[in-house]
C-alpha cells in the first residue's frame, strides 16, 4: 500500500554535513504549508485511485519547526483527500534542541504515532563539529522526555566515521544510544558531499576524513554491538528489535508507490519518477499563484526498474529476488552475471540460495560497488 511523504524545507541553522533542501528562513513557513495543501489537489491523482495510505511521514529540514496548527492543518488535509489507514504509521522528524516539554505535549496530543530524533552523537565535541544545534546532554533527555508523554515507537540517528584517535567514542555513542532502550537506530557514515562545508573545507584541505578502513572498522563494531543486544539489521543502515521496522523506508525499498509533497520531494509510481523543484519562493508562487507543480518527471524503461530494484534490495536482509528480476522486469543475472556472482560467493561476499542474492557482513561494506558492478546496461 502506497505512502505519502512531506519535506519540510526549514532547518535552524545548517549542519555541517547535510545536503538535503532547506532554507534557515522561515519566512515562508506558513505559506509553504498552504502550498503543500495546494499541492494535494492537483496531486490527487497521482496515487491508484481508492488506494489506501498506509505510512505517512514528515521528513526535511526539521518537521518538528512545525507549530501545533500547521503539522494539524498538513494532517488534516491528507485524511480528507486520502484514504488513511487506521492504523497508519505516521512518522515525525525531529531534533532534539525542540523537543521541549510544551512541543512533547503538543506532538502527543496530534495524530503523530512515531519519532524520528536525530541524535547524531552524544560527544558534545563531535557535536560542535557537525554545527548541530543540541548539546550532548539534550541527546538523551529529549528522548525521554518524549518516551514519558507516551511515545513508544522511536528511532534514533547516530552517524559513524567522524575522525578520532580510536573507537572510544564511537563505542561510547552506541552504548548511550542503547541506553535509551528505543526500538530502532539508523546509523550512517559521514559522508562528505560536495557542496557541504565539510565538502568546501575538503577542497581547502581544511577537513580530513576518515581512512576507509577506519570506518569500515566502526561498521563492523556496529554490527555486532547490534546483534549483541537483539536487533535487526534489515537494511544496510538501520537496524530494529524483532518486527519494529520503520513500514514507511521498509517499503521504499520494496518498490511500493508513493507521493512526494513539498519542495524537492520526490515521488514513485512504480514505472516514473516525479521531481519537485527545490526552491522555496518558486515552488510556492508556481502553486499557489499559478496553479502548477514545478517538477520533472522521469519514464523509467524496464531497463531502469531493474536496475533500481536490484540496487534497493541489495541493501536489505531480505535480498534481491532473482526469480522477480527475471519474471517481471526481465533480467536474468544469473546468465548475465554468472561469473561475478561466482565471484561474490567464492569471496564471501554474498550468499546465492532458493533463488535469493544476499550480501553478507562483508558484501554490505561493499554494497554500492557491488550493485554497479551488477547494474545492466542498455
Amino acid at each position: 500500500m502506497p505512502g505519502i511523504y512531506l519535506h519540510i524545507p526549514f532547518c535552524k541553522q545548517a549542519c555541517h554535513y547535510c545536503d538535503f533542501h532547506f532554507s534557515t528562513s522561515m519566512g515562508l513557513k506558513s505559506r509553504l504549508v498552504e502550498a503543500i495543501v495546494a499541492e494535494m489537489d492537483l496531486r490527487a491523482d497521482y496515487l491508484e485511485p481508492g488506494a489506501t495510505v498506509e505510512t505517512i511521514y514528515l521528513g526535511g529540514g526539521t518537521p518538528s519547526l512545525l507549530s501545533a496548527a500547521e503539522l494539524d492543518q498538513l494532517l488534516t488535509a491528507i485524511n480528507h483527500k486520502f484514504t488513511v489507514a487506521a492504523d497508519a504509521e505516521i512518522t515525525l522528524e525531529a531534533n532534539p534542541d525542540d523537543l521541549t516539554p510544551a512541543k512533547v505535549r503538543e506532538l502527543a496530543a496530534s495524530p503523530v504515532n512515531r519519532l524520528s530524533i536525530g541524535l547524531q552523537s552524544f560527544h558534545e565535541p563531535h557535536l560542535r563539529l557537525m554545527n548541530r544545534a543540541h548539546s550532548a546532554l539534550e541527546s538523551g533527555e529529549a528522548v525521554r522526555r518524549a518516551q514519558d508523554a507516551g511515545f513508544e515507537n522511536i528511532s534514533v540517528d547516530l552517524i559513524y566515521g567522524i575522525s578520532a584517535p580510536n573507537h572510544h567514542i564511537w563505542e561510547a555513542d552506541m552504548a548511550a544510544a542503547f541506553a535509551l532502550q528505543v526500538p530502532h537506530l539508523s546509523c550512517y557514515a559521514l559522508t562528505i558531499e560536495p557542496d557541504t562545508v565539510f565538502g568546501r573545507q575538503l577542497r581547502k584541505g581544511k577537513f580530513l576524513p576518515s581512512p576507509d578502513e577506519f570506518v569500515a572498522r566502526q561498521f563492523e563494531l556496529l554490527l555486532a554491538e547490534m546483534a549483541r543486544h537483539g536487533y535487526e539489521q534489515y537494511e544496510i543502515s538501520n537496524f530494529c528489535q524483532p518486527g519494529r521496522e520503520s513500514r514507511h523506508n521498509s517499503a521504499y525499498w520494496a518498490g511500493v508507490p508513493y507521493l512526494g509533497l513539498g519542495p524537492s520531494a520526490h515521488s514513485f509510481n512504480g514505472h516514473s519518477r516525479h521531481a519537485t523543484l527545490a526552491n522555496n519562493p518558486r515552488y510556492v508562487a508556481a502553486i499557489l499563484e499559478e496553479g502548477t507543480v514545478p517538477a520533472t518527471t522521469e519514464v523509467l524503461s524496464p531497463l531502469d526498474q531493474a536496475n533500481e530494484y536490484l540496487m534497493t534490495s541489495l541493501r536489505t536482509a531480505r535480498g534481491c529476488d532473482l526469480n522477480h528480476l527475471r519474471d517481471r522486469l526481465g533480467i536474468d543475472l544469473p546468465s548475465t552475471c554468472a561469473a561475478y556472482l561466482a565471484q561474490l560467493q567464492t569471496t564471501g561476499l554474498a550468499t546465492l540460495e532458493a533463488g535469493w542474492l544476499r550480501l553478507t557482513d562483508a558484501g554490505k561494506l561493499l554494497a554500492d560497488h557491488i550493485t554497479l558492478e551488477l547494474f545492466q546496461a542498455g
